[in-house]
This record gives structure tokens, C-alpha cells and sequence, in this order.
């Protein structure tokens, strides 16, 4: 790729060692993709993916440490994948063993080598970093250095930012250098679309089965996406932001969607429209009778197909402040239609700090407690790797929790009605 004489003396040792390997490690990262240039990260904050002190993670602590004594720092303040571990959240004595003696044990040092590196606040801890109260949303046509996949996806797609789905680790580096290899999504060419995907559904489809369906079928391409203006209207509301907060993390963890367009919506569908779509593009039709076979196939993880569910986990990305406000006033209902008075399955919805603090300001906070909801901010995921939480019969509403780990899916309404009334 070509690269200005700055960019060339500094790879060449210009400004230390540990520069000059944070820019050859961007260079040949661009090389294997035929990026054709560098160009400069634009957004004011990075996101990093990796938050977890998992102590297997030696090598990553040592590269931090090795980065942090060469002075070689983030160029921009940072949020982070949410934490591991909250003591609010159902575990028992053998199981916060595993979490805070051997799985997690490192964290606490970790974290402090992440506000050495550039970390923005103690509370920036989130995979869903865009959201608004927690002050990492790029703008449209910023050059983005980020990693995690749903923020990717969204960062691209609703917000019209650039960004590659990058590999851990690869954030922090484009971070320090300022500079990301020019290829995939950050080009014109790259953010056109090779699927056209025709929702004809007699009713809104579930965001996370829609995401799901599509991912599978596209893999990593960018799909084009009509028919949706008759469920979400063309108006990036704060409903519709979160809906597709959630169908964006579908596409990313079932498929590898970095970016999709949704005709009338989303920022360049509506600017250029059809002609994002490119030639000889491939068609994909999804009815009720698709959504419904694509649901039917998803494995059940769980020992006992059977069994009660032992937890529910609500907010994987992390819920937005209308969704826990919507939740609330969901479960108060299906209650009081039970005759119950609290859920019947110890249930999480997880959120980014910033938000939790919000909605305590305001009246739901007291109404959803007296559910007997937990409200937290841990990473649903990190909590499934403990090899005594994977055995258990946990449920979510997730696409991307479902995938990653032994957690079995079941939509908003089926999860409604089994933590407000026993059944489906």
C-alpha cells in the first residue's frame, strides 16, 4: 500500500520501537486485505472489545504493559466491552469462585492498565457505547477503529460512521496510530449491497429472528433490506434506534454483517437508495413460514430440553433507555394479568452504566424492582463462560447470546410470558 514518508519513517523506527510495530502490525493487517492506503481514525472516542481480566489472557496483558511503558497510548479516550462480573447478579458459592479466584481473577489489574492506555471513565464499560447517555456516538462519515461487532454494525448502519469489522486487539492499534488501513466498509465500493432481502411478513418481525435469518443467509456481505418501512416508518425514532440496536447484533453474530441498508431509513439508503445495490445482486424473501423455520432450527444446548429455566438474561447488546422503560411497564402487566407478583424466574436485564444510572433517576427504576428484576451491567456472555453457568437451563430473548453460548433462544413474548405467567 502506499504510504506517505512520514507514515514510512515511522514505521521505519522514527518514533520508537513500539510505534514502528503498532504501525508494521496496521500495515500488514491492510496488505492482507489489498487496503491501498492509510487513512486517519476521525471519530473523538475509540471502543475497545476486550474488558475481561480472564487470566488465560497473559499475552494480551503483557502487550498493554509493554504499550503503556513505551508511552505508545491511546490517541483517543476509549469505552470498552461491558465487565465480566456483578455480585447482583444470581451465582452461587462455587460458581463466584470460578469467577473472581480463577476465571476473572486479573481484572482489577487489567482495568487499570485500561485508564492507563486512554480509558474515558469508570463507568464506560458497555458493548453498547453509542448510546446516548453514554457519550461514544460517532458521526456521520467519522473513520472508526473499533472491534466489537454489534457496535460495529451499528456504527455503520444507523449512524452512517465507517468502520471494518476489526479483530480485537486491531482497535487499540489503529487507536494509537490514528491511522486504519483504507479497504472493505471504509470504501464507496465496499458499502454496496450484493443481497436485496424482501420482508413480506403479516406482522413486525422480532428484531433479534429477523438479524438471525438474515446473518445466516448473507454471511458477510451487505444486504439491502425492503419492506421494513411498514413496521418501523422512515424515522430513526428511539424505538426504531433500539430495534435495530438488536436486529444489527443478530446480522453480526448469526451471519458476519458489518453493515446492512434499510430502504427509507437508515442514513445512505435514503440518500442514494437502489443504487447501493450492486449488479447481478442476489435475492432473499423472508415470510412468516421463513422466520419460523429459521427459529425451528436453532439448537437447544440444554442437558434437559425440559427443564425450568434457572435464569433469564434481557439485553444482549445492552438494553436502551426506552427499552427498560418499555420492559417495565411489559412485566408490571403480564403480572398483574397472572395475578403475580413478582417474575417467576430470577431474570437480568442487563444496560450500560451510564443508562442504569439514568433510569434510577427515574420512576420505572422503583416499578421494575418491585418485579423482582435485576438490574445490571454485566456482559450476559462473560457470565455464560463459567463451565458451572453454561450447564444451567438459562434463557434470553439474545440472537447473539444464543450463539455464543448454551443459553436457549426464545422471543420478547414467549419470555414475557414465562417470567410473568410459567408458560409460553
Amino acid at each position: 500500500m502506499f504510504l506517505t514518508d512520514e507514515q514510512q519513517a515511522i514505521l521505519n523506527g522514527a518514533k520508537g520501537e513500539t510505534i514502528a510495530k503498532v504501525w508494521k502490525t496496521l500495515v500488514m493487517y491492510g496488505d492482507a486485505f489489498g487496503a491501498d492506503k492509510m487513512v486517519p481514525v476521525t471519530s473523538t472516542y475509540n471502543h475497545l472489545v476486550t474488558s475481561f481480566g480472564l487470566k488465560m489472557m497473559k499475552p494480551v496483558f503483557d502487550l498493554m504493559q509493554q504499550l503503556i511503558d513505551a508511552g505508545a497510548v491511546s490517541g483517543q479516550q476509549f469505552s470498552v466491552d461491558p465487565r465480566p462480573v456483578d455480585k447482583n447478579v444470581p451465582a452461587n458459592f462455587l460458581q463466584n469462585l470460578i469467577f473472581n479466584k480463577i476465571m476473572y481473577a486479573t481484572q482489577d489489574m487489567y482495568e487499570g492498565q485500561l485508564k492507563e492506555l486512554g480509558l474515558m471513565d469508570d463507568n464506560a464499560f458497555t458493548c453498547a457505547c453509542y448510546l446516548d447517555q453514554v457519550g461514544n456516538k460517532p458521526k456521520k462519515g467519522d473513520i472508526l477503529s473499533w472491534a466489537e461487532s454489534s457496535a460495529v454494525v451499528y456504527a455503520n448502519s444507523v449512524l452512517g460512521a465507517r468502520c471494518n469489522r476489526n479483530s480485537g486487539i486491531m482497535d487499540i492499534m489503529g487507536s494509537i496510530a490514528g491511522f486504519v488501513p483504507n479497504f472493505g466498509l471504509l470504501t464507496d465500493e465496499g458499502r454496496k449491497a450484493t443481497w436485496l432481502v424482501k420482508v413480506e411478513t403479516t406482522q413486525k418481525p422480532e428484531a433479534q429472528l429477523l438479524g438471525s435469518a438474515i446473518g445466516m443467509k448473507v454471511m458477510e456481505d451487505v444486504p439491502y433490506i425492503e419492506g421494513m418501512d411498514k413496521w418501523l416508518g422512515e424515522e430513526l425514532t428511539d424505538e426504531v434506534c433500539s430495534y435495530l440496536k438488536d436486529f444489527g447484533a443478530a446480522t453480526a453474530s448469526n451471519g458476519a454483517v458489518g453493515l446492512y441498508h434499510i430502504d427509507k431509513l437508515t442514513p445512505e439508503a435514503k440518500e442514494l437508495g437502489g443504487s447501493l445495490l450492486t449488479e447481478n445482486v442476489q435475492v432473499y424473501v423472508i415470510d412468516d413460514a421463513e422466520l419460523e423455520r429459521v427459529k425451528a432450527n436453532y439448537p437447544v444446548m440444554w442437558k434437559n430440553p425440559d427443564a425450568k429455566p434457572k435464569l433469564c438474561f434481557v439485553g444482549c447488546p445492552h438494553m436502551s433507555l426506552q427499552q427498560l422503560k418499555d420492559w417495565t411497564v411489559a412485566v408490571e402487566t403480564g403480572l398483574k394479568e397472572s395475578g403475580n407478583k413478582k417474575v417467576l424466574i430470577p431474570t437480568v436485564f442487563t444496560t450500560a452504566p451510564a443508562v442504569k444510572a439514568e433510569f434510577e433517576k427515574t420512576e420505572y427504576a422503583a416499578r421494575l424492582k418491585a418485579t423482582g428484576v435485576i438490574l445490571s451491567y454485566i456482559c450476559p456472555l462473560m457470565y455464560m463462560n463459567n463451565p458451572l453457568c453454561k450447564a444451567m437451563p438459562v434463557m434470553t430473548s439474545s440472537n447473539k447470546l444464543r450463539t455464543y453460548t448454551t443459553a436457549r433462544y426464545y422471543t420478547e413474548a414467549e419470555i414475557l410470558a414465562k417470567i410473568t405467567k410459567g408458560g409460553c
